[in-house]
């Protein structure tokens, strides 16, 4: 009688372990499918040379901006902000891929002249499914470290609808982003006026990935292994906003 029951455990004991693991196997691959099915769009901010012509910074606005700002120059490297933006804007590209994302690269070199609100159309017309605005900071003051998530508030009258998700796509970027990379982390910030910003149509969040005008920030910004961490929270933020 006790072998019999014991054979009978063993048997339950291996069904259970049987079915516990089609169960995370099929998860697996539904992640896996779900990822396929999801599009990031990337812009790295800036380009090598800036373009003053304005445009609206949005929908039917009488508000007009330059079309591209010059961007920063890192304090102690002297690397522009183009290049920054760029390079880490690449990484990223290389990480998402590699965990199974469709990803759509606004720019992949820097002698381009695509406006703020051409970069915002190509990446509603991409089909992607949310849009990543890559930046660096800067500061009159070289003490001021940290990075931001900037979105649209829900009084903003060209994209009110995006606000909410905006907002958790910043904040679940921001987070990894600031726990992979030790930046310090600034918080949320609502933006009215991002041209960029206010001719999406699909959730978009702008990172300052952190400051060109501190000497020690903008340093390690520029070292590739610290891009490859950069590029990596920002992932790890990315798979947080999509769970």
């Amino acid at each position: 009688m006790k072998r019999k029951l014991k054979k009978i455990l063993c048997m339950s004991l291996v069904a259970v372990l049987c079915i516990n693991h089609v169960t995370v196997a099929k998860q697996e691959t539904v992640t896996a499918k779900s990822k396929e099915n999801i599009k990031i769009a990337i812009d790295a901010g800036h380009q090598a040379r800036g373009n003053s012509a304005t445009e609206p910074i949005g929908p039917g606005s009488s508000t007009r901006k330059a079309k591209v700002a010059g961007g920063a120059t890192g304090v102690a490297t002297h690397v522009p902000e183009y290049k920054l933006t760029l390079a880490v804007a690449k990484k990223l590209q290389k990480e998402l891929k590699n965990r199974g994302y469709k990803v759509y690269m606004i720019r992949t070199k820097n002698n381009v002249n695509i406006s703020n609100k051409k970069r915002a159309q190509l990446a509603n017309k991409s089909g992607s499914d949310i849009y990543i605005r890559l930046h660096g900071d800067s500061s009159a003051s070289s003490a001021v470290t940290g990075a931001s998530g900037l979105y649209p508030s829900k009084a903003n009258k060209y994209v009110s609808k995006l606000s909410s998700k905006s907002k958790k796509l910043s904040e679940c970027l921001l987070k990894a982003y600031c726990k992979e990379t030790k930046i310090r982390n600034r918080g949320l910030v609502t933006r009215d006026d991002l041209t960029g910003t206010n001719w999406s149509k699909i959730p978009v969040s702008l990172i300052e990935m952190g400051f060109m005008s501190n000497p020690a920030e903008d340093r390690k910004m520029q070292k590739s292994k610290f891009q490859t961490k950069m590029a990596k929270g920002i992932a790890d933020g990315i798979d947080a906003y999509f769970k």
